[in-house]
């Protein structure tokens, strides 16, 4: 039995170990992509000792110096997360993803850079994002709202993208409001 055990030790440290460089390497290049540039890692805190080892992520966003993510702002937060588990997806997909308002710390431009992200990986995992975040939504294949137009009764509003196409009204920035979006039937 010892011997069993010191044979399945050392599978799984070195399957951990195999999993974390391919993971770390994944992370390194989605972080790159999410940012725009910087650099993004994963580090064990005792190397010597996989089993017991903790992982430190720490990153530099383009301009800034390498720190902790603790240290990092609300949308860097939230897109080294998302570069993260991206990294783990990549290495063993999964068939489905909900991700509950990621984009809501995220400007314009980390938004476009996120949903691109998610556009790509949907070839191999379907996304189920929840969003109040207009710009996301255009990136969908389809939309589900919920709405309670009387106390008490929810009701279900769905739009498939392949039957809609938005017609956009000229705007002056960068910004998108509700009513500019129009939804018209192919």
């Amino acid at each position: 039995t010892e011997k069993a055990i010191g044979e399945i030790d050392t599978e799984s440290r070195k399957r951990f170990g195999e999993a974390f460089h391919a993971i770390n390497a994944n992370f390194r290049e989605m972080f790159k992509n999410l940012f725009g540039g910087g650099t993004g890692e994963m580090r064990l805190t005792d190397e010597e000792n996989l089993a017991e080892s903790g992982i430190d992520i720490v990153a530099s966003p383009p301009g800034k110096r390498l720190q902790s993510v603790l240290l990092l702002s609300g949308g860097e937060k939230s897109l080294t997360a998302m570069a993260l588990l991206m990294s783990v997806f990549q290495y063993t997909p999964s068939p489905f993803c909900i991700l509950d308002e990621v984009d809501a710390p995220l400007d314009e431009p980390n938004i476009e850079r996120l949903t691109k992200l998610l556009r790509n990986m949907a070839e191999q995992t379907q996304f189920i994002v929840i969003t109040h975040s207009k710009r996301t939504m255009e990136a969908a294949q389809a939309l589900y709202g919920v709405t309670m137009q009387e106390p008490g009764v929810s009701r279900l509003v769905s739009v498939k993208f392949d039957a809609v196409q938005i017609e956009r009204k000229p705007r002056a920035a960068s910004t998108v409001k509700e009513e500019e979006l129009e939804p018209v039937l192919a």
